[in-house]
């Protein structure tokens, strides 16, 4: 019989409190959100406003949210020459909501990267509320897997996708469908989502494909991870050996693909992976003082321009330093990641339902209010699907092959917190 337990937002195979960004972050918030750690330097406008005016794929979607909020953000001039000592916030003193999304698009570049599949699917999908105060950046991921009501969707021509209750990811690749357009399938996942939870996101959306996250991850020069076990996934074309080791592009995306075997065999494991990957990221980035060395700057502003589908504000140069200039004095202890509370549908499917704790993380989003004391006053230790591993474990998927006695990360019966921190001490 399958497991019904609800499961909060921050828990797993075991017990987690809710999630801090210097531990670990989801994919697609990437960009952002070590842009906004790093605050404002000089050398970030001379360098990088002319890349992100040129390679910035920018489209406002207001006109297909219907009733679910539409743009209406504060559109600050584009920066033409030097930058001015002090960027103003466009939007000081009101809290921000922003959705993240990371895209499955198997065209073009990204299909040499992950195989070529006809239409386009959400892997991804992270709300970001930055405070009214500018003193929290936190981050509520949903589950690709969760069993939503999809809103109906609108294309810019005027096509029109009636919603029915199946996979969160559904609603992009609905709005994906009208026209191969992710700013389409970025309306109809916002849609989905206000409807949802409540929160409105005035048209604030980024996009975010495989082929930028590759190319951000090489211009950092790659990441060191500590890999828990050798980890084999012939879908996500991943092989890598347990240890302390250097990711490039290639192994970092395919440890962000991989997706089966672990814990309970839905995207939730591979959340934790991803979340794992970026924290990672996040450290490289402030370890080469990315935001300061002008080539690694240049090379990392390129690669997320180019990978990104976003509102028009984004695409302002001077309202993209005005938010991150505010954004300076953040204590990283302030930003914390959470997961959608959730249980499994319980059909032996390995879907999941959101729950009704998640309406507590709604409210406090909605009212601007923190989300760590929610989070951690609901901890409990989840367990696995055995249905769901079961069907993994023959889909030819990731798969943790155990370290032999006689290795120097011995794994049996330990922790991942002990096999991260005997990786960390050699």
């Amino acid at each position: 019989m399958s497991d019904t337990t609800p499961r909060p937002a921050h828990t797993r195979v075991r017990p987690r409190h809710a999630r801090r960004l210097h531990h670990r972050i989801i994919i697609p918030a990437v960009a952002s959100v070590l842009l906004a750690v790093m605050g404002f330097y000089g050398t970030y406008v001379t360098a990088s406003a002319a890349l992100i005016q040129a390679n910035a794929n920018t489209q406002d979607i207001s006109s297909l949210l219907g009733d679910t909020g539409s743009s209406d953000y504060i559109s600050a001039p584009v920066a033409s020459g030097s930058a001015a000592a002090n960027p103003v916030d466009s939007n000081a003193g009101q809290a921000i909501n922003i959705l993240v999304i990371g895209s499955d698009v198997r065209s073009g570049e990204n299909a040499a990267l992950g195989g070529y599949v006809a239409g386009a699917r959400g892997d991804t999908t992270i709300i970001v509320h930055i405070s009214a105060d500018r003193q929290r950046v936190e981050l509520v991921s949903i589950p690709r897997d969760a069993r939503v009501q999809i809103s109906t969707c609108e294309s810019f021509d005027g096509k029109v996708q009636k919603g029915w209750l199946a996979k969160f990811n559904v609603a992009f690749a609905n709005g994906y469908d009208f026209n191969n357009d992710p700013s389409e399938a970025a309306a109809c996942v916002m849609r989905t989502v206000t409807d949802l939870t409540g929160v409105e996101f005035n048209g604030n959306y980024i996009v975010a494909d495989f082929a930028g996250f590759k190319d951000m991850v090489n211009a950092l020069g790659g990441v060191p991870m500590c890999i828990p076990y050798d980890m084999v996934s012939k879908k996500a074309d991943l092989n890598l050996k347990a240890g302390a080791q250097i990711l490039y592009g290639d192994d970092a995306l395919a440890l962000a693909r991989a997706r089966y075997g672990l814990g309970d065999g839905t995207d939730l494991g591979r959340i934790q992976r991803q979340q794992e990957l970026i924290g990672a990221i996040l450290k490289k980035a402030l370890s080469v003082n990315a935001f300061t060395n002008i080539d690694v700057l240049t090379q990392f502003v390129k690669a997320a321009t180019q990978s990104f589908t976003m509102s028009e504000n984004f695409g302002s140069v001077s309202y993209d330093f005005g938010l991150l200039y505010s954004l300076r004095n953040i204590d990283l202890a302030n930003v914390t990641m959470v997961t959608t509370p959730w249980a499994y549908a319980g059909d032996g499917s390995g879907d999941v339902v959101i729950t009704s704790e998640a309406k507590k993380y709604w409210t406090a989003l909605i009212n601007d209010q923190p989300i760590a004391d929610i989070a951690n006053s609901t901890s409990t230790t989840a367990s696995p699907d055995p249905s769901a591993s079961a069907s993994a474990a023959t889909d030819e998927a990731l798969m943790y092959l155990p370290i032999p006695p006689e290795g120097s990360y011995v794994v049996e019966r330990q922790t991942e917190d002990q096999i991260l921190a005997a990786c960390t001490t050699g």
